[in-house]
């Protein structure tokens, strides 16, 4: 492993994951330096849960996704592991799936019939939130060794960053997206009705309530209608 190489190319990576100007872009970067920086990594994905419910996210090949809905299926599996919180592991590693693992011992020869041959998974993390987990994965039994565990986990450091990062500034992107839609609703009942701001925002609250309706869809609907009804 060139690690001076490896910086040089971490680095470059770095500034460009803060470029991209999606959470999608973000990681689809992140599992595409994971196939250009990590030596022997065929594909690569990321793996987060909702409760028992597994979403793939980027992944650079077909496997990833089977992989994911495999582990998700028999509830184990390295990357399921991985993505969960509180476990207190965060680097998990299957050096050679054509041989039996007894922690694993029903997704191992499975995800060898998927073509697979060993596979990695590190927890994306920061210090206030657990965000799911990169996964890497080769075709061949024995690709990954303590230096590509050691990359992967540099690399999965400075993805979580800059995942955390791009979803936040996509939340708040959202957030002033919703309050200017309601904002503007609240102005068209305020015209057409003669109400005052408070009616106009409690007309705007009971429809959600009662419709079952979240509250920046209520006011897309009238900004669209003009009205609710």
């Amino acid at each position: 492993m060139d690690w001076g190489r490896f910086a040089q190319q971490m680095a470059a990576m770095a500034r460009d994951l803060l470029a991209q100007d999606s959470v999608g872009a973000t990681l689809e970067r992140i599992t595409t330096s994971a196939t250009e920086l990590v030596a022997g990594c065929d594909a690569a994905g990321i793996l987060v849960l909702h409760d028992s419910q597994v979403e793939s996210f980027a992944p650079t090949d077909r496997v990833v996704v089977d992989s994911d809905r495999l582990q998700a299926r028999l509830g184990e599996g390295p990357c399921f592991d991985a993505a969960r919180s509180g476990t207190g592991e965060r680097v998990y590693r299957i050096a050679d799936l054509t041989v039996e693992h007894q922690r694993w011992p029903a997704y191992a020869p499975q995800a060898h019939e998927l073509g697979l041959g060993s596979m990695m998974g590190f927890l994306l993390f920061t210090e206030d939130e657990d965000l799911g987990a990169l996964n890497l994965y080769s075709r061949k039994p024995g690709a990954f060794g303590e230096a590509s565990e050691l990359a992967g986990w540099l690399l999965a450091s400075h993805a979580a960053v800059a995942f955390s990062s791009a979803r936040t500034h996509a939340q708040m992107e959202q957030a002033v997206a919703t309050r200017h839609a309601i904002g503007e609703a609240m102005g068209i009942l305020m015209g057409r009705h003669h109400l005052s701001e408070e009616q106009a925002f409690d007309v705007l609250r009971r429809y959600s309530q009662e419709n079952n309706v979240k509250l920046r869809e209520v006011a897309r609907r009238v900004c669209e209608k003009g009205g609710l009804s």
